[in-house]
């Protein structure tokens, strides 16, 4: 069979025998092209790439949520409870998830709310006035990292980063231990926060090393968030990996907060 007896190239101008002809009048004209050539090239919103600008706008909302529900954590300081169990679930599954999932992050943010509305009312309740002082230090040092990281005086790098992961190997396994003894009330525990509550140098609880240790590891952690974005921006990833940002930004001031609660609180028992 020819070729020009398939309907479906003999309607075409390229199989008509005026191949020539089309093209000429399919071709764009000086116009036309001085039009294409001076368009905007796209940017990464119209890729649907990762931008600072938008991370911003998912973590703040994240952020948003979270307080939304930490106010009736407050209210009803018992869901803390609900909420340390659900935000640990979920905070495993984000972790471990190779994509990110807008609804479990979103759920994370309700759960964590929850608990720390819970436990900062429960913390102030017994020690007036801490839960102010956790929230100005955890202000002060989220803009202190992100004032060093922006400047470039502060990086990650790979074997900082190793340091990070075993001592928070370390941090994790005592923590575990600590939380087993308070729970099965051993002697060896003894004070509001177990372990945490000896004085191992005299007039210097245990909690106020291992908080200053905790602070430090989740100030290096905020510049391993902070340092996600950038690359995720730079190497054009897709814009749903801002959520992913958020996350983890969200999961390190959390952290940061609970240890300066706990520091704050431990000061206020040793007076």
């Amino acid at each position: 069979m020819a070729l020009s007896s398939n309907p479906a190239f003999s309607n075409s101008p390229a199989f008509n025998g005026r191949g020539d002809v089309a093209a000429r009048v399919n071709a764009p004209s000086a116009e036309e092209l001085d039009q294409l050539y001076s368009r905007p090239s796209a940017t990464p919103v119209d890729t649907q790439r990762m931008t600072y600008e938008d991370t911003i706008v998912k973590t703040v909302s994240l952020f948003a949520v979270l307080l939304a529900t930490a106010a009736v954590g407050w209210f009803i300081p018992g869901l803390f409870i609900v909420g340390m169990i659900g935000g640990l679930i979920l905070g495993l599954v984000n972790t471990f998830k190779r994509q990110p999932s807008v609804p479990l992050i979103v759920g994370y943010a309700a759960f964590e709310g929850l608990f720390v509305g819970g436990i900062s009312a429960l913390f102030e309740g017994i020690w007036p006035g801490v839960v102010v002082q956790a929230v100005i230090a955890t202000l002060v040092t989220v803009a202190a990292v992100l004032a060093l990281f922006a400047s470039g005086k502060v990086r990650a790098s790979a074997r900082a980063t190793k340091i990070f992961l075993v001592a928070m190997v370390a941090y994790l396994l005592f923590s575990l231990v600590n939380l087993g003894l308070m729970l099965f009330n051993a002697p060896v525990a003894g004070g509001a926060f177990g372990l945490n509550s000896m004085e191992i140098i005299p007039g210097v609880p245990l909690g106020l090393i291992i908080g200053a240790l905790a602070v430090l590891l989740a100030s290096y952690s905020l510049v391993l968030d902070f340092d996600f974005v950038k690359r995720g921006v730079q190497t054009g990833l897709p814009q749903k990996f801002g959520w992913q940002a958020g996350f983890g930004i969200m999961v390190t001031v959390v952290w940061l907060y609970v240890e300066f609660l706990r520091i704050f609180a431990i000061l206020r028992g040793s007076e």
